[in-house]
C-alpha cells in the first residue's frame, strides 16, 4: 500500500509527522530517504510531537551523533546513517541492540542496511519540489505498516 502527498511548508511536513506519531502505539520501524534538506528531520520533529516527547527535548538531526533518543509515550530512537559505510560500523554503534528495543526506530539514510537483516514497517521518500513543497511517498510493509497507513488514509 502506498500514499503520496505534497506538503507545502515545513510546518505542513511537521504536521504530517505529528499525525503519524499520534497514530503510533508501539514499536515500529521507519526508513526515511531523500536528499539533504528534503525535510526528513522536520518530519521526525513532528513524529516526536505526536509521540508526546517533551518540548524540553529539541529534536535535531543525528548526523554527527548518529543516534538521538527521546523519551515519550513510546520512546523514539532517531538514527542518521549518512556517515556509516560498513556493516562493521553498524555493529560498533550497537545497531542490533537498538533495533530490537521497544522504541519507535526512525532511520535516515537506511541504504547501508542489508535488507535481509532488517525490514521496515514504513518506507518514506521525500522529494524536494521547490523551496517549500515536498512530495512525500509512504510505502507500507507488513501488518503494522499497513494498519498505520489505513488509519492515516481515513483520518
Amino acid at each position: 500500500m502506498k500514499i503520496k502527498m505534497t506538503t507545502k511548508s515545513d510546518n505542513k511536513t511537521k504536521e504530517l509527522g505529528k499525525k503519524i506519531g499520534s497514530i503510533i502505539s508501539s514499536k515500529i520501524s521507519i526508513a526515511l530517504s531523500g536528499d539533504l534538506g528534503a525535510g526528513k528531520t522536520t518530519f521526525v520533529q513532528g513524529i516526536a510531537k505526536g509521540l508526546d516527547v517533551s518540548s524540553k527535548y529539541y529534536v535535531t538531526s543525528p548526523t554527527y551523533n548518529i543516534i538521538n533518543e527521546y523519551p515519550g509515550r513510546v520512546n523514539l530512537c532517531h538514527m542518521d546513517l549518512y556517515r556509516i559505510n560498513t556493516s562493521e560500523e553498524l555493529e560498533h554503534i550497537g545497531f542490533e541492540e537498538i533495533i530490537t528495543s521497544d522504541s519507535v526506530i526512525i532511520i535516515e539514510w537506511p541504504e547501508i542496511i542489508n535488507k535481509n537483516f532488517m525490514c521496515f514497517d514504513l518506507i518514506i521518500n521525500f522529494i524536494i519540489k521547490n523551496n517549500f513543497n515536498r512530495e512525500i511517498s509512504i510505502f507500507a510493509s507488513g501488518l503494522k505498516g499497513l494498519n498505520l497507513l489505513k488509519i492515516l488514509k481515513n483520518s
